[in-house]
């Protein structure tokens, strides 16, 4: 992208601005997971525990310094998820005990849009410490919840909603709305 994806402009919000607003609108805690010079003007800033590990470092500190029980993970380039969709996933994952609740496209799993239960935290210090550094691998033989793309539709919730900005393309087409 040329430049650190959270800072740039989607509306008059840049994407992490965005992204905490939404969070802000249903999580009474919110903290942002990164290098703290980068983003401690936005609020709490954690650091991962296992650096340059992707998003699953970014899921174990979260959940190592977490007090609650359901925890949101959510990506910071999502510009299109929202407070209703984060809803819909906290209902989903407080009627099960599952350790993770995720929402499943025919994209595959959106884990940086999901639940965590802080029981995660150990599995995915296991698949850290192994170097294993994939969300999705730690799945594997967990208790998890999967929303699946039918039910998220009968909810009114679009696979569009999940649309990364991984490019400068990702971004403009973002802006300009043409899913």
């Amino acid at each position: 992208m040329g430049a650190e994806k959270g800072f740039l402009k989607f509306g008059a919000q840049t994407l992490v601005e965005r992204a905490l607003t939404v969070v802000a609108a249903v999580c009474p805690q919110v903290a942002i997971v990164g290098d703290p010079a980068k983003f401690s003007r936005f609020g709490t800033v954690l650091e991962d525990v296992y650096r340059d590990a992707g998003p699953l470092a970014g899921i174990h500190a979260a959940l190592r310094q977490s007090s609650a029980e359901l925890n949101l993970m959510l990506a910071v380039d999502m510009p299109f998820v929202s407070p209703d969709l984060l809803t819909f996933l906290f209902a989903s994952a407080a009627s099960t005990g599952d350790l993770v609740t995720v929402p499943r496209t025919g994209r595959g799993f959106q884990p940086l849009c999901a639940v965590y239960r802080t029981g995660f935290a150990l599995p995915a210090e296991h698949a850290l410490r192994a170097g294993k550094n994939k969300v999705d691998a730690v799945f594997s033989g967990l208790p998890i919840r999967i929303v699946e793309e039918s039910e998220l539709e009968a909810a009114g919730f679009s696979e569009k909603v999940f649309l990364n900005v991984n490019t400068p393309e990702d971004l403009r087409t973002a802006q300009t709305g043409s899913l």
